[in-house]
């Protein structure tokens, strides 16, 4: 059995956030036209170090979310690179007409990166958590969503999107993330979804932090003699539908497990392709159809069953139906 993550050490404290600031710190001093962009957000960001040694290549445009996009677009028509950094809950909503004119329509190239994503904001309940964000964006023609699992995963992302000239959506949380990857040894591609344990009983997609989860999943599981596929799906958009139609009819069951609502986000893009090109039994693991509850992330994914011992569960049952 193939396992390219099988298993990190768990206690990785590092956010994907500050693998990001380091990655474009480390290309902004290489090139000059890569710009950061904030919204009174350089500091849950994790800019400030960005922001002190390159302060000629970051723009702070306060708490003004549309006009962020807008100006970011304007100046990726005058050849820079900007990588606008922002709280993903008011980006993807505030700023949604922006991001679907000045920029999937007009096909500038800037890269929007939502921060503190999915339910990392906790406590502040509803209007700081972001479940919404990959329905919104994956609709909007032009425009590719993506979703790092961990630190070494955002470092290879963002360095594929600096000559990248698309625009791209990619949605981070806040908090610190355990790894899914023993490291940087691996080949990114955008829009090729990772294998990262093989299987043949059952399927689990995931993307952005419940990468994790599958995994762990994925060795309870084995330890009870069930063999289960684990792939990272982090280009939510373009979709990799090859993995998914192999997955398929290779394992005959999925499931799939998000920080987001259970509407049109990670499992409503499988269960479009599987329902049109190789129908099977699939499991949308999410947000359900309400204000998602206040906590820490640990605490909301537990409560809706986004954790090993639920997940686990649940494939068992699939399988012995």
């Amino acid at each position: 059995m193939k396992n390219i993550a099988l298993r990190p050490t768990k206690g990785n404290k590092i956010a994907n956030r500050q693998a990001i600031s380091k990655t474009l710190l480390e290309l902004g001093r290489k090139n000059r036209d890569l710009l950061v962009l904030t919204s009174d957000s350089r500091g849950s960001a994790s800019m400030v170090n960005f922001g002190e040694e390159l302060p000629e290549q970051i723009v702070e445009v306060g708490i003004a979310e549309q006009n962020i996009v807008g100006i970011a677009s304007g100046l990726a028509h005058s050849g820079k690179k900007p990588f606008v950094a922002s709280p993903a809950c008011f980006l993807s909503m505030r700023s949604i007409e922006q991001i679907k004119v000045d920029v999937a329509y007009s096909q500038t190239n800037v890269k929007l990166i939502g921060i503190s994503g999915g339910v990392s904001y906790g406590a502040l309940g509803m209007s700081h958590h972001s479940v919404q964000d990959l329905a919104v964006t994956r609709a909007i023609p032009g425009l590719d969503v993506m979703m790092p699992a961990d630190r070494h995963e955002a470092k290879k992302m963002i360095e594929a999107l600096v000559d990248y000239e698309r625009p791209v959506y990619v949605r981070i949380g806040r908090n610190p993330v355990e790894d899914s990857y023993l490291s940087e040894d691996y080949e990114f591609e955008i829009g090729k979804a990772v294998t990262m344990n093989e299987g043949n009983d059952i399927t689990i997609i995931a993307a952005g932090e419940t990468v994790r989860v599958a995994l762990d999943t994925a060795d309870v599981l084995m330890s009870e003699g069930i063999s289960c596929r684990v792939i990272n799906m982090h280009t939510i958009k373009p979709l990799d539908e090859k993995a998914i139609i192999k997955a398929a009819k290779e394992t005959g069951r999925i499931i799939t497990i998000e920080e987001h609502s259970v509407y049109g986000g990670l499992g409503s893009a499988v269960s479009e392709v599987i329902s049109q090109n190789y129908p099977v039994p699939v499991k949308i693991l999410g947000i359900p159809d309400e204000p998602a509850i206040t906590g820490n992330s640990k605490e909301v994914f537990n409560y809706y069953g986004l954790s090993v011992n639920n997940v686990s569960n649940l494939a068992k049952q699939m399988i012995d139906n």
